[in-house]
């Protein structure tokens, strides 16, 4: 068995959850970042490291964009000055405008989907079936066929794990179908692992810290979102997809 020269991250943004649905965020967002092995290795993992060395001195921070955003937990040390804050956003900025990957996310908007569905799909199993989807193509056509893909995604609990790689098992052997397209997800070989966030899993953060700039472009598209906009080039074409 070969494996790919690819590896797949994935977090999320919002709650799969479609009851009572938080008016400031009523969407779930899945954010899949796919990355050479060799570009990962060698630039991204070592880049996040310096960062990390550089404003608290060890490695062991994990990156966590709620964190961040609130100045709070490890990153409370963005309160102490303005300059500080800037520059560590600055650092983060740079490294994901640099770093060499794609980006394959998919929006869900839980308001509009009760709307329109009297028994919708989870919107976490919606989402990751889009993102699959894309995935398969751009792994094709950069030669993957009949390789090994790993696709890394963060843990939120045993029951909830099993019930995910139940359903990406399900997708992934050509099980579950949505819409007029029916790809052959068998051209490729996948592996999901579910992995504790205390990883500190270099791209389970990178994914983590993309999701929520996803969504707010597309709850707001028309606000000034920076983050977003170093996203845009790295968005696979037709990589950015928003249901119902």
């Amino acid at each position: 068995m070969r494996f790919a020269d690819y590896i797949v991250f994935a977090d999320e943004s919002g709650s799969p959850v479609l009851e009572n649905p938080d008016p400031t965020f009523p969407l779930f967002v899945l954010n899949a970042v796919l990355v050479g092995k060799d570009a990962y290795a060698e630039t991204i993992v070592p880049r996040l490291q310096r960062l990390k060395f550089d404003f608290v001195g060890h490695d062991q921070l994990i990156l966590h964009e709620r964190d961040i955003r609130r100045q709070q937990n490890a990153f409370a040390f963005l309160q102490t000055n303005v300059e500080t804050r800037e520059a560590f956003i600055e650092r983060i900025n740079e490294i994901v405008a640099v770093g060499d990957f794609e980006i394959i996310a998919a929006v869900i908007d839980k308001v509009r989907l009760v709307h329109r569905y009297a028994d919708p799909w989870s919107p976490y199993e919606l989402a990751l079936h889009f993102c699959l989807e894309k995935l398969l193509e751009r792994l094709l056509a950069l030669g993957q066929a009949g390789r090994l893909v790993h696709v890394v995604f963060e843990g939120r609990g045993r029951k909830e794990d099993a019930a995910l790689e139940l359903h990406f098992r399900r997708i992934v052997a050509n099980e579950v179908r949505w819409g007029y397209r029916q790809p052959d997800f068998r051209q490729v070989l996948w592996e999901p692992l579910f992995i504790d966030k205390k990883s500190n899993s270099s791209g389970l953060q990178l994914a983590d810290l993309m999701a929520r700039p996803i969504g707010l472009k597309v709850l707001r598209p028309l606000q000034e979102n920076r983050a977003f906009e170093i996203l845009r080039p790295k968005m696979a074409f037709g990589g950015l997809k928003t249901f119902p």
